[in-house]
């Protein structure tokens, strides 16, 4: 499976859970819903936005693809930046933290490393196309040459006719 349909499902995934069950999902990143009762808000807020983008992202092809992944990476990067700032505060564990941080990193890693496989599948795919269009140029040498050719012998028997 190529790493945007991960990503993406996983969005979906965790977006659904968040949606669904937002105490299971806070749990499942270490977060204390019993202790904050508006973090249910916050998750399901979470939620949406990882299904909204999971799902556009999983359908979407060519460039707009890849800039959803951008922006999924620019997302990712804050969601790992802000689970980085909280290790120095006492609002959330610190083994949350590290948790949110780390999922988010490996998101940001999932979408670098997508940005590259495509970046090499459109080289190959563009040296591929040059080399039909090579294939072709050179077919289309040889059938004109051909061309010439008959039309040398055609007008040598015409020539020998007369």
């Amino acid at each position: 499976m190529d790493p945007v349909t991960g990503l993406s499902l996983g969005r979906i995934a965790i977006g659904t859970g968040a949606l669904i069950d937002p105490d299971a999902t806070a749990r499942l990143f270490g977060l204390d819903p019993e202790n904050n009762p508006q973090l249910r808000a916050m998750s399901r807020m979470f939620g949406a936005r990882e299904v909204a983008l999971g799902a556009v992202t999983l359908v979407a092809r060519g460039r707009l693809r890849r800039n959803l992944v951008l922006v999924g990476i620019a997302v990712d990067g804050a969601d790992a930046l802000t689970g980085a700032l909280e290790l120095g505060e006492d609002d959330v564990p610190r083994s949350a933290a590290g948790v949110l941080s780390a999922v988010a990193l490996g998101a940001v890693g999932s979408g670098f490393a997508s940005l590259a496989r495509g970046r090499r599948a459109a080289k190959a795919a563009a040296a591929a196309e040059s080399g039909k269009a090579a294939k072709a140029a050179r077919k289309a040498r040889k059938a004109a040459k051909a061309a010439k050719a008959a039309k040398a012998v055609k007008v040598t028997k015409v020539a020998k006719a007369a």
